[in-house]
């Protein structure tokens, strides 16, 4: 039986590979686990690497994707191999401390279904560290995570979680929204986040951005509801502006100057119809939640060493 899988997505990495295993394997010795690396199309020599470790190792599976599909996906990609009993998620540029990886282990076993790595100290740019709190208050709102958690990528999960999570098949997954769509036994602990060991970071303000959409729109209609709570409340401004206009001509013979008669119809009609848009989009969301059920990725070749 494997105690813990680890899931590990890959991209442009060849130089912080090695080290990573070798920690990982020092770290677990006496444990029985499996590393799972998920190569996201990397354009440097990450993918020759991983099958090097893979011949060499056979605890590790390399799998390939066919074209870039996102750090989501190629974690999708991974679990869907996991066999262990527990299910780590980690980054690939040893910020993650495999050292950590027991910690997380041992306070899951305690009756958890998933337990994060919070970092009090991010070393890392301001503009992650505020896209990592306005996705988190975001999360607040739209998928009932606690305050006092963190959504760190890296964390470990018990493995019928994981089975649930796969069921849930996106094109565009968010795995702490689907994690929070499952279960609310979760927890974490305190951990220190290191300076890459090699190279530069991969991820983008475009990544973060993306991880706001698929956050606001992936598991709730609360955008359209807010779209349609706009447009209602800029219609009645309208109505309210248009009476006051009305009832001023009439008492005191007060004559609207210039373009505000027609900046008051714009105003009403672009309101109804943006109220219109709002709950036709409800309807329209409730379907994409629905049936949103496409491949996400694709693997073009694995190595193992079996």
């Amino acid at each position: 039986m494997i105690d813990i899988t680890i899931v590990i997505p890959v991209y442009n990495s060849e130089g912080n590979l090695i080290e990573l295993s070798d920690q990982i394997r020092h770290n677990l010795q006496n444990v029985n686990f499996e590393l799972i690396l998920i190569n996201d199309q990397s354009k440097d020599d990450s993918w020759n690497i991983i099958k090097q470790l893979t011949c060499k190792y056979k605890n590790i599976i390399g799998l390939n994707l066919r074209k870039n599909s996102g750090q989501d996906n190629a974690i999708f990609a991974g679990i869907n191999y996991a066999k262990g009993e527990y299910i780590v998620i980690m980054d690939d540029d040893l910020q993650h401390s495999p050292s950590d990886i027991l910690k997380l282990y041992n306070e899951i076993r305690k009756g958890h279904d998933v337990c994060y790595a919070n970092f009090e100290k991010k070393r890392q740019l301001l503009w992650k560290n505020m896209g990592s709190w306005l996705n988190g208050k975001l999360a607040e709102v739209i998928i009932d995570k606690p305050v006092n958690i963190y959504l760190s990528p890296f964390k470990i999960i018990k493995k019928e979680i994981i089975d649930e999570v796969k069921m849930t098949n996106y094109l565009y997954p968010y795995i702490d929204g689907i994690i929070f769509s499952i279960t609310n036994n979760i927890v974490q602990i305190d951990a220190k986040h290191y300076s890459r060991f090699s190279g530069v970071s991969n991820y983008t303000l475009l990544e973060s951005v993306k991880v706001f959409m698929k956050l606001a729109t992936g598991f709730s209609v609360l955008p359209l509801r807010v779209a349609s709570f706009i447009g209602a409340a800029t219609a009645i401004l309208g109505f309210v502006l248009g009476l006051y206009f009305v009832l001023s001509y009439f008492l005191d013979g007060t004559t609207p100057q210039g373009w505000t008669s027609i900046a008051v119809i714009v105003l009403f009609m672009g309101g109804v119809i943006l109220m219109s848009l709002g709950m036709v989009g409800e309807y329209l969301g409730r379907i994409h939640l629905n049936i949103n059920k496409r491949k996400s990725y694709s693997i073009k070749e694995k190595s193992i060493n079996e």
